[in-house]
């Protein structure tokens, strides 16, 4: 344990000393005093319990583990502010000349100039001032609240508190009188809008006074620099007690994410509850509401207005684009009233106070309207044709008729003078003679030529019963020819087998005879037929 030095000690005294210590951890034995007559816990290390060489400690200590280096001259007390000390009768030596203190002198004197000094009236001599002098470190001259005494406060929570007091007791006086101007004025006839506007700020001043009531909903009570008494603060707690934190709103883990760092939520933590019951829908909801939707849109003004060529920049000259924007939305409102009071005076205002009539209203009149079996209207109002967005009834070019009043050979044109172009001028009857003259012409014409040219030989197409699979049965074959085709077949299929029996000269003939095609139906092989290995 705590050893007086690093005497030398033999194998014995050392194992009794080791189990000595472990008497004392154990609680077997009484632990270790040092010089003071304090106990040394056994169960501190070696390498911190014994001291250095150097300190020539003879007696277990920890000593050396505390600050023993202290500054005998250091000291927390402060300047005793407005200290006196001694007060002279007389003028003394040395004294200030125009108080007659003497801790300092007539430039350094804090009192009003006389207009006689004390060192010529030797009267009303001022006393002398404490003087202290202190020896402070490094951190002590440069600390800003050092001396600070925190009771010196309470002055300003006080004054702070009468004047909070003397506004809540305005303001009640306030009230009561407006309730005894709204009690003698309720009888008064023109005095609707006044009342109203009494009762607004009534309202006002109630909800300031109610406010100041309840600014101590959770205040707590806490002893501020004292142990036994003193001066006492208190500590509010901003939050109260019912509200739910942010992220206990919502416990599924898919839920809207909750940054603990940033303490934001951007997105709603229960957007299928009734937005009438919320009390908090997310962080992004402050982005697109309120004043910051009024940024957004001048700053994208002003990104706008950027890239169109204007010197406008929010960062730099804020009030310009402020201004910027101003101008602009007033000339945009000035342009979609001037483009709605456009169109209302072209196709009228559905939505004017002017009534419409009787008969659009409830669709009847008192006309009577008689009708046939068809439908057809016989007596009463008469039957008014649609009229569509198109120009009708037009001529151009001399035309009597419009386009599309005459058809013929899947081409419109124009009943007037019967022709097929549509920019062409109007000929009237003449033009419909001459085409009509024109047409005939030209059908004499064809007829002519088709009398003068020569019939074509018509060449008889001989289909011969042998082609295809049908097979007719009246079909009549010479066995020995049949043979032959057969022999022939057999031989054209060796060639096929066998490419170097073929000939240079190949002879080609294209007529087929009736029992070559039957030779080639007989030899050709099947491949639907089952037995078709077996046959060849």
């Amino acid at each position: 344990m705590a050893t007086a030095s690093a005497s030398f000690k033999s194998r014995e005294d050392h194992r009794k000393q080791l189990e000595l210590e472990e008497a004392r951890k154990a609680g077997l034995a009484p632990a270790e005093v040092d010089e003071d007559g304090k106990e040394i816990n056994p169960h501190i290390p070696q390498y911190m319990s014994s001291a250095p060489w150097y300190l020539n400690a003879e007696k277990p200590s920890l000593k050396h583990q505390r600050k023993w280096k202290s500054d005998p001259n250091y000291t927390k007390s402060w300047y005793d502010r407005g200290a006196k000390i001694y007060q002279a009768n007389k003028y003394r030596k040395g004294a200030c000349e125009n108080c007659g203190a003497m801790t300092h002198d007539k430039k350094l004197c804090m009192e009003r100039p006389r207009k006689v000094g004390a060192k010529w009236t030797n009267m009303h001599i001022a006393p002398d001032e404490k003087v202290e002098t202190f020896e402070l470190d490094y951190d002590g001259k440069r600390d800003r609240w050092n001396g600070y005494d925190p009771s010196t406060y309470a002055r300003v929570i006080e004054q702070y508190e009468a004047r909070e007091a003397a506004r809540r007791k305005y303001l009640k006086e306030q009230q009561l009188k407006k309730l005894e101007e709204k009690n003698n004025n309720q009888n008064g006839e023109g005095a609707v809008s006044d009342e109203d506007d009494d009762e607004d700020e009534l309202k006002v001043d109630e909800a300031k006074v109610d406010e100041s009531k309840q600014m101590d909903f959770a205040k707590v009570e806490k002893r501020v620099r004292t142990t036994g008494g003193g001066s006492t603060g208190t500590v509010r707690n901003l939050r109260i007690r019912e509200d739910t934190a942010k992220y206990l709103l919502n416990l599924d883990v898919n839920s809207a994410h909750y940054d603990p760092k940033t303490r934001s939520m951007r997105e709603d933590p229960l957007p299928d509850a009734d937005p009438n019951e919320k009390f908090y829908e997310g962080d992004n909801q402050n982005r697109i509401s309120g004043q910051a939707l009024d940024f957004k849109q001048l700053n994208m003004h002003a990104w706008e207005a950027f890239e169109k060529g204007q010197d406008i920049h929010l960062q730099a000259a804020p009030s310009q684009a402020e201004l910027l924007f101003q101008n602009y939305k007033i000339i945009k409102e000035k342009l979609k009233s001037k483009m709605k009071d456009t169109i209302m005076e072209k196709y009228g205002n559905a939505a004017s106070e002017e009534a419409l009539p009787r008969e659009l209203l409830l669709g009847q009149s008192e006309r009577e309207i008689e009708y046939d079996r068809a439908g057809r209207i016989i007596k009463g109002q008469e039957t008014s044709l649609p009229r569509s967005k198109y120009e009708e009834d037009v001529f151009i070019n001399n035309h009597t008729s419009v386009w599309g009043s005459w058809w013929k050979d899947h081409q419109w044109g124009y009943k007037c003078c019967k022709q097929t172009i549509r920019n062409s001028y109007c000929t009237g009857s003449a033009g419909i003679e001459a085409a009509e003259a024109a047409a005939e012409l030209m059908k004499a014409n064809i007829a002519r030529k088709e009398a003068t040219e020569e019939k074509p030989i018509q060449h008889e197409e001989k289909r011969l019963a042998t082609w295809g699979t049908d097979v007719p049965d009246d079909l009549v074959l010479d066995k020995k020819l049949l043979a032959e085709a057969l022999k022939k077949e057999d031989e054209r299929k060796k060639e096929e087998r066998d490419e170097r029996k073929r000939k240079y000269n190949v002879k080609w003939n294209d007529e087929v005879t009736p029992e070559e095609m039957e030779a080639y139906r007989m030899k050709k092989i099947h491949h639907h037929d089952p037995i078709k290995d077996f046959l060849h």
